[in-house]
């Protein structure tokens, strides 16, 4: 199974959940989307595949934001505010907190 996982090597429940993708046989594609951020569109995509606001896919400390437009504009620009990790495999998307919810995915 392949597997891609938007992750930050500093974050030890991202860490958690790509060492759980690995032993489960995924074939991971690794983004690290501080270097590489998702564009808008991408986690627009991301967010409806989970089933899940964009609201909810920013971080805890992150700014007050007004509706999910202005979630995906503050995390297209400034990916620090994106809930980490997000996890897509070809039976779905999920922001992985806590890493086991991987486990669905596989």
């Amino acid at each position: 199974m392949k597997a891609t996982i938007w992750h930050n090597p500093r974050c030890s429940k991202s860490r958690q959940a790509l060492d759980l993708l690995r032993e489960g046989g995924a074939e991971v594609t690794v983004v690290e989307y501080l270097k590489t951020p998702p564009t808008r569109d991408e986690l627009a995509r991301l967010y409806a595949r989970a089933g899940i606001a964009p609201r909810e896919g920013l971080r805890k400390d992150a700014p007050r934001v007004a509706d999910d437009d202005a979630a995906l504009d503050l995390m297209a620009r400034d990916p620090a505010t994106i809930e980490r990790p997000l996890v897509e495999t070809g039976k779905g998307v999920r922001l992985a907190r806590p890493p086991e919810l991987v486990r669905d995915l596989l």
